[in-house]
């Protein structure tokens, strides 16, 4: 369970496990998943380079439900990025997912349906879609059933791909509010 939508959860650092949730899904090949991290400095696992402006944005929206797409070109995560040299990354709200991902490291998170299916909204249609096909099950309160919104960097700036439980207007983007990152740092 995410603090967004259900999902399939997996450790995003070992290609045998990405793999299986791709075949348990169903999933596109060439689709990579969103990695929930548990701090910021979990991107340097992933070579990712931020600007300092970068930092600040993501410093304004992090903890919470915006994805952000950002250039991982090592050759080591192809089994991620699928040869689009770009991964989706989130900093997740719950704070017992965090703490779940500072054990086991960052986590690979695609909805909980099969590909071209409404993602589950509980444990029971979760278990309906995937039955013994995944290890285990946890049941917890969805908030509002809305994929995290999914913005990228062009320069400095945001673009917005996909709005979704977070209301982006990429114009307002660069005003200053306090963040979780900032009061952490």
């Amino acid at each position: 369970m995410t603090d967004t939508i259900y999902g399939v959860l997996g450790s995003a650092l070992r290609p045998k496990t990405v793999e299986r949730i791709y075949d348990i899904k169903g999933r596109s090949e060439n689709k990579p998943f969103i990695v929930l991290i548990s701090s910021i400095h979990d991107l340097k696992t992933f070579g990712v380079n931020l600007t300092v402006e970068q930092k600040k944005i993501l410093a304004k929206y992090w903890p919470g439900e915006v994805s952000f797409v950002l250039p991982v070109s090592d050759e080591k995560f192809r089994f991620l990025h699928r040869d689009q040299k770009t991964l989706a990354f989130r900093l997740p709200t719950k704070s017992d997912l965090v703490e779940v991902i500072k054990i086991v490291g960052p986590l690979v998170a695609p909805s909980a349906n099969p590909q071209g299916k409404v993602p589950a909204e509980n444990i029971g249609e979760a278990q309906d879609y995937f039955g013994h096909k995944v290890d285990f099950y946890e049941a917890g309160k969805i908030r509002g059933g809305k994929p995290s919104t999914l913005v990228t960097f062009v320069g400095n700036k945001v673009k917005v791909l996909r709005q979704g439980s977070v209301l982006i207007d990429s114009s307002d983007i660069h005003r200053t509010k306090k963040s979780f990152w900032k009061r952490k740092n």
